[in-house]
């Protein structure tokens, strides 16, 4: 018997390396629904020209270096699609036939997008194409009409957008009804399913270093210089978590210490990481009663992370030692993700009374 297996699109602009926020925010569930879905992960190399323009070769060693992550970390091209977004060109014209769908003020009042701008202090610098690159994503997603999509929870708008693109488009171009419950477009003769967010079981991972002016701890990210990679060696894991930022106003042995998770970084990665729950909660009272320091709850945490990166770091090592490997990864994924797109677009052409000619994507 036949079956179809359901699908699932994600991915990453590269930025730079993966990190532990990335790993449980998305890659975790990547990894745990591979075997069951029929998945593609884009590597959005299009996305990191909106503020590195000018830095084209950095851009090029990110998509290599994401590549290699996706592989050291699990993903299996045989089970997977991994892919290059700028080598599926039925996402730029899906991108502009979206982009008449949504009113530019529509896509401004997207949080995320202003979170971004202050995060890196664009002002009113940014170019046209940032933006659109928020239209870009709906495209990214609904070119292979997936069913969920996991994500970190800072991109839930983005997924918002292209909810509201989907059912608009299939009640313009396809005649579904706008009562029509979410579940139920595509039934009803519509192209674009209303997707679903499947969140990781972290939805924002601080980073090791200090909180925001108003207290709040930030996210990890690279760009603020708090992260753990999953390419870092051992002995770096150990000077991260050894310089982690903790309770400033607590005094060892002397006071009670935070063990907040929204308060000290410490204790939301031993509560994220540290499998051994019972050595979590005995060493958690200890620290909330001044009977126990940082140093042996943060090196206790360099052997939980050590342990679960270890594996991660070796795969890699495997493959940047092999890196035609990576490429032909990338190749054959491309060339998968460029035939379900093209089917999409044609579908897309044809239900807006587009579609002149049929085409043939070649990816050699």
């Amino acid at each position: 018997m036949i079956t179809h297996k359901k699908r699932i699109l994600t991915g990453d602009t590269p930025t730079g390396k993966l990190h532990l926020g990335h790993y449980v925010g998305s890659v975790e569930n990547r990894l745990a629904l591979q075997d069951e879905y029929d998945c593609f992960f884009i590597i959005a190399n299009k996305h990191a020209f909106t503020t590195r323009a000018e830095r084209p070769d950095e851009i090029r060693t990110s998509v290599i270096e994401i590549a290699t992550d996706y592989l050291a970390c699990g993903i299996d091209p045989n089970k997977s699609c991994m892919f290059v977004q700028s080598e599926v060109p039925a996402i730029d014209e899906l991108t502009f036939f979206f982009a008449m769908l949504i009113p530019f003020n529509r896509v401004m009042r997207n949080p995320t997008l202003a979170q971004e701008i202050k995060d890196k202090d664009l002002g009113d610098k940014y170019p046209f194409g940032f933006p659109m690159y928020a239209v870009g994503q709906t495209a990214d997603i609904l070119a292979f009409r997936p069913e969920l999509v996991p994500v970190g929870e800072d991109q839930l708008p983005h997924l918002e957008l292209t909810r509201e693109v989907a059912r608009r488009f299939d009640q313009i171009y396809c005649g579904v009804d706008s009562h029509t419950e979410d579940k139920d477009y595509i039934t009803a003769g519509g192209l674009f399913p209303v997707i679903q967010p499947k969140l990781g079981r972290v939805t924002r991972l601080v980073g090791i270093g200090a909180p925001s002016a108003d207290g709040n701890l930030l996210k990890m990210s690279k760009s603020l210089n708090n992260a753990i990679f999953l390419s870092d060696g051992a002995d770096v894991v150990q000077k991260k978590v050894m310089s982690m930022y903790t309770d400033p106003k607590r005094i060892t042995g002397k006071e009670p210490g935070e063990t907040s998770p929204d308060k000290n970084p410490l204790w939301a990665f031993h509560e994220t990481f540290n499998t051994d729950k019972a050595w979590v909660d005995e060493y958690r009272a200890r620290y909330a009663a001044g009977t126990v320091g940082d140093v042996p709850v943060k090196r206790k945490l360099v052997e939980v992370l050590n342990t679960l990166i270890d594996p991660i770091r070796t795969r890699r090592q495997h493959f940047e030692q092999r890196p035609d490997d990576v490429i032909d990864a990338l190749r054959i994924g491309t060339k998968k993700a460029n035939a379900v797109a093209e089917v999409t677009l044609a579908l897309a052409k044809k239900a807006m009374k587009q579609d002149f000619f049929p085409r043939t994507l070649t990816l050699t």
